[in-house]
């Protein structure tokens, strides 16, 4: 027996890193699913419009009521994660985001893609901080948490992109229907791999006795979430001085803030105060949401401009934006993988910011006779690296050093900074181009690109704000 018993024990090692890396690929499937679902029905859009007889007016709720949902909702749907524990709720959001996936390719009208699209979101709203919370339960050593948070960074950075190319092949070649049911077999995927998911007696369970939920405050964050997207939302539509903007946003703020006044003083908050205590974690979450503003605008202009300007189809528009996907995927697998166990966040999250501006600046050069090869794949490539640089070590820093409790809540917080902020610049990139489109004297495609580029400058801008942030708040030393 004394023989024997090395052998066995490197033999539980073994099987414990296969399941951990096992674990690692279940969840990185569930966050590449949401990541698609969050750009591959913008290609189908125009498809979905004619189908279903919607207006102009009323097609942007196919994409809003899906944001509306899941960043609205998110907080709660941490705080869930820690009541409930990890695995399951993972496996509950799993099933809902399939059902709800598979409901709204079989829609037979507009209303009910509409609430489909909804329960996707809130679907999501439970997935994504259940699947990040069992990455950083699972991950404590330095090295093995940076590798599996740079793959898990690599496809939260570059899944939208994909999400196009995707959108733009199954629209091309099938339907629009193809893209929502594209997603279940990826959940059915993951369901068969939820046995590789940590046990209830370690990661799962939450710690302590069981509390309630904060139901009121629930309440106020998630009408105040969705009173800021909503806004936003209508900001692109609208513009900013509209009455339709100004409202949501503003009553979006008033709760957001009541939703604040109250977790300082319940006895059970809904996010407790202690998350958002560390300057560490509340930089991360900043730049994490600075950096998918200013992505998901420049999918928006770069797609107009792919399509409107340089003609390409959904499909050859989808293929434009891979190498910004292999660029993010090669500088988190490549570069922050390898850096973060030895280096602070900082050291990666600034330099990466400034070569997303830099990247932003490139773009400001376009003109309606820009080719693609020479100015709009250098800026996805630079982008691309800079951004693989920046997400990695964010969503690491956000969820590390928080007690197992509270995994969950910490997890939807950066998802929560990442959602905001991707509808926030969403909607100031596209008014803003809009705007500097209408003001253009020339007209035709000449005021389009003047509008992208007036876009990119802004981008560029909110790049620069979010280096700042990160270099102010992020110590400048590793604290693992």
């Amino acid at each position: 027996m004394t023989e024997r018993g090395p052998a066995m024990a490197t033999e539980t090692r073994a099987d414990g890193d296969t399941h951990r890396w096992l674990a690692l690929a279940v969840v990185s499937l569930a966050q590449l699913m949401i990541a698609l679902d969050a750009t591959v029905m913008n290609v189908a859009l125009p498809s979905v419009q004619h189908a279903l007889g919607l207006s102009d007016g009323d097609r942007q709720w196919v994409i809003t009521a899906y944001t509306l949902a899941f960043g609205g909702l998110l907080l709660l749907g941490g705080r869930l994660v820690d009541r409930l524990g990890q695995a399951r709720t993972f496996l509950v959001g799993l099933v809902g985001f399939a059902v709800a996936s598979a409901a709204g390719g079989l829609a037979a009208g507009p209303v009910s893609l509409v609430l489909a699209r909804a329960a996707q979101g809130a679907s999501a709203a439970v997935l994504a901080p259940s699947a990040l919370a069992l990455l950083s339960v699972t991950f404590t050593a330095p090295r093995e948490r940076a590798k599996a948070f740079a793959l898990f960074g690599a496809i939260a950075g570059s899944g939208g992109a994909v999400g196009l190319l995707v959108g733009g092949v199954l629209v091309g070649q099938l339907s629009w229907r193809a893209c929502l049911f594209v997603t279940v077999p990826v959940a059915a995927v993951a369901a068969l791999g939820t046995r590789y998911l940590p046990v209830p007696s370690s990661a799962q369970s939450p710690s302590g006795p069981r509390t309630g939920l904060d139901v009121p405050g629930a309440a106020l964050v998630t009408a105040g979430l969705v009173g800021l997207v909503a806004g936003c939302s209508r900001a692109a539509s609208d513009g900013w001085a509209s009455g339709w903007t100004i409202g949501p946003l503003a009553a979006g703020l008033a709760l957001v803030a009541l939703f604040g006044w109250r977790q300082a003083r319940t006895e059970q908050p809904l996010l407790p105060p202690r998350i958002l205590a560390d300057r560490a974690r509340a930089g991360a979450c900043l730049t994490a949401g600075v950096a998918v503003a200013g992505m998901l605008g420049v999918f928006l202009f770069l797609s107009y401009y792919l399509q409107v300007v340089l003609r390409y189809s959904p499909v050859v528009t989808g293929l434009a934006f891979l190498p910004l996907s292999v660029a993010v995927f090669g500088s988190a697998q490549l570069v922050a993988a390898r850096l973060l166990p030895r280096y602070p966040a900082r050291a990666l999250i600034v330099p990466g910011l400034l070569a997303a501006a830099a990247a932003m600046g490139l773009l400001t050069r376009l003109t309606p006779d820009s080719g693609y090869a020479s100015l709009v794949l250098p800026a996805e490539i630079l982008l691309g690296a800079g951004l693989g640089c920046v997400f990695t070590p964010a969503i690491s820093t956000a969820t590390a050093h928080v007690e197992r409790r509270d995994a969950g809540i910490a997890a939807a917080v950066v998802n929560t900074a990442q959602q905001v902020g991707g509808s926030v610049g969403l909607a100031l990139l596209n008014t803003v181009a809009a705007s500097a489109s209408a003001g253009y004297l020339a007209g035709g495609t000449a005021a389009l690109v003047h509008g992208y580029t007036t876009a990119a400058y802004v981008a560029a801008g909110l790049m620069l704000a979010g280096a700042a942030l990160a270099a102010l708040l992020i110590p400048g030393r590793s604290t693992r």
